[in-house]
């Protein structure tokens, strides 16, 4: 219930000042990277899925790809696995693999249940029926075991569930020509999955406030000359965030967000409003 006039009026603003942005991206594609607190914490978890059963009622077509970082880790040190990880990537032996596909289907049902408790249909690609990410073992100095590197996305089965109503949750899993199973990174994931879909925007929730200048000061719109200077001087988890959405711009990706999922309804207010909560990235 609104108390007094001062609170209407500060509402009615939030929506009218959503109105133009609403207009704008009805009808568009916006691939969102779920992961971190926004999927750990009840409340960021429940927000989230109703921001994304809104964005869907409102007319904006979401596509989810997710993580499982926490998760598998758990069910891991159940089965007595120890994890390692190289450049930021978990080293994957048969043992492992076997976890983490079962983990991965686990959250992506999850995920997708509590969407369609805010009313929303969604469509769950978790390897099980279709295989829409095929890709081939990834090539680094060191051997990574069952780690991928797409070669192909089904674009045109994800933009049928689209067109037909759905929310496509999609999780990291991508199989091989002879049928093996590969973890892949969820970040390189949804860049390809924007790439083939040819994405309005794709947006990479993290824990951190976005693009931190290196005196720690947010930036908060750049374009993307600015963003492979900026690249250049990062190190650590937003380095390969960075470089994964510049290379999707390059590709056919109009914008790129990188946003804080730790703030309340972080997706709805980047997209939606004159202030965003992260890091606006444009051609």
């Amino acid at each position: 219930m609104i108390k007094d006039s001062k609170s209407a009026e500060s509402l009615a603003k939030i929506l009218s000042e959503a109105l133009p942005y609403i207009q704008k991206f009805s009808g568009k594609i916006v691939v969102i990277k779920y992961g971190g607190s926004a999927m750990k914490e009840n409340k960021l978890r429940q927000n989230f899925a109703r921001d994304i059963a809104l964005m869907r009622q409102i007319g904006i077509f979401p596509v989810l790809v997710h993580g499982g970082g926490p998760q598998i880790e758990r069910n891991l040190k159940k089965s007595n696995i120890k994890s390692v990880f190289i450049d930021g990537l978990r080293k994957t032996d048969e043992n492992s693999i076997k976890t983490i596909v079962k983990t991965l289907r686990e959250v992506n049902g999850d995920i997708a249940e509590l969407i369609k408790t805010w009313g929303a249909r969604t469509k769950t690609f978790n390897d099980v029926r279709e295989s829409i990410l095929i890709c081939k073992k990834i090539k680094t100095k060191i051997d990574l075991g069952f780690v991928g590197d797409i070669t192909k996305v089904d674009g045109g089965l994800i933009k049928k569930n689209i067109f037909s109503g759905k929310i496509p949750v999609i999780a990291p899993i991508g199989r091989d020509r002879f049928g093996m199973h590969y973890n892949i990174n969820a970040d390189h994931v949804a860049c390809k999955v924007a790439e083939k879909l040819k994405a309005e925007k794709i947006i990479m929730m993290t824990d951190v406030k976005g693009v931190l200048t290196n005196t720690g000061k947010k930036i908060s719109e750049m374009d993307i000359k600015k963003a492979k200077k900026i690249a250049k001087t990062l190190k650590g988890g937003m380095l390969p965030k960075l470089s994964s959405v510049i290379k999707s711009l390059e590709n056919g990706v109009k914008s790129a967000h990188i946003v804080d999922g730790r703030v309340p309804h972080a997706v709805l207010v980047e997209i939606l409003t004159n202030k965003g909560v992260g890091t606006w990235i444009t051609k």
